[in-house]
């Protein structure tokens, strides 16, 4: 969608530009922006179908990680190096490029073992023990259902903790001001207050499309055993990713009702992934917007959210 909750914060993506906004401890709202390029446009290759999904996905995760980076840097920030919201911090935490990539290694590895090593084990079990479901295409819609089913419940449990809530509710700020100026209304709280939190271009509709799709080209790996099975999910991570990728963007021109039923998914989830924000998170993430826009107006690019 181009935008992301992140600690006390929200990062906005143009097609060129993106900007993040967090929330300091003392109530500073610290800004950093950057100029972009698309990978089609670094690098040719990456604009034939399924790969230009990979580059753009690519991009986003880099990004990510950046404005999280950021976002954590701003939440160690001494208070006292602030007086009050209008004066900028002498000088902020630097987060260890160890931590952060230390943290990645994690998040990948806790990945990889809970929806790729769990559902496959659990579901190679019950062909085992019911002999009437030992078959590719039941094992794998079995492996697809526990997926999903474990994707559900790990969203369910973190959203009770009361750090993850606060993104949550950055995630819709992020939402309700993206409509505000979708709408080519007025750019301000009470404009993004009286908007939905739910948008059809969340990246909860994306998550859910990659597993629909992992599904279906799972049943092509003609592997039995579990260890070569694992090894296929694995090695087609790419491919799922660039061909999700292109569903949804296909399904997002059209417009029509494949459009509606890729989104539907996603706008029920977001009811837990998103909650209702107050002023100074809409605050926020129109300060991000409003950067991000800036930046791609003075290059002269098209006035979107990526």
């Amino acid at each position: 969608m181009g935008g992301q909750a992140v600690i006390e914060g929200v990062m906005m993506r143009s097609p060129h530009s993106y900007a993040v906004a967090v929330r300091q401890p003392s109530g500073y709202l610290a800004v950093t922006q950057a100029y972009l390029e698309r990978p089609s446009e670094k690098h040719g290759w990456l604009k034939y179908p399924v790969l230009r999904g990979l580059g753009v996905l690519g991009q986003a995760m880099v990004l990510g990680i950046r404005a999280l980076r950021y976002s954590a840097e701003q939440a160690l920030e001494d208070p006292a190096s602030a007086n009050s919201q209008t004066e900028e911090p002498k000088k902020s935490s630097e987060l260890s490029g160890w931590v952060l990539a230390a943290n990645v290694a994690f998040s990948l590895a806790f990945f990889v073992f809970l929806y790729k090593v769990v559902p496959l084990y659990l579901a190679t079990g019950i062909s085992h023990r019911y002999l009437q479901t030992d078959n590719n295409f039941t094992l794998n819609i079995l492996d697809g259902v526990i997926r999903i089913v474990l994707f559900l419940g790990f969203l369910f449990l973190i959203s009770q903790w009361k750090e993850i809530q606060r993104v949550f509710e950055y995630h819709g700020a992020e939402h309700k001001v993206v409509w505000a100026f979708e709408q080519r209304g007025p750019i301000d709280v009470a404009t993004a207050r009286a908007c939905t939190r739910f948008h059809p271009r969340c990246g909860t509709s994306f998550l859910l499309v990659v597993m629909g799709i992992a599904m279906v080209l799972y049943l092509f790996l003609p592997f039995h055993s579990f260890w070569l099975r694992l090894l296929g999910r694995i090695v087609l991570l790419p491919v799922i990713a660039g061909v999700s990728y292109e569903f949804i963007r296909f399904a997002a021109k059209s417009q029509g009702r494949l459009w509606k039923w890729a989104s539907q998914p996603g706008l029920w989830l977001q009811r837990v992934t998103t909650r209702e924000p107050d002023d100074r998170q809409l605050e926020t993430a129109i300060k991000a917007l409003e950067t991000a826009m800036r930046l791609e107006q003075n290059r002269g690019g098209e006035l979107i959210v990526a």
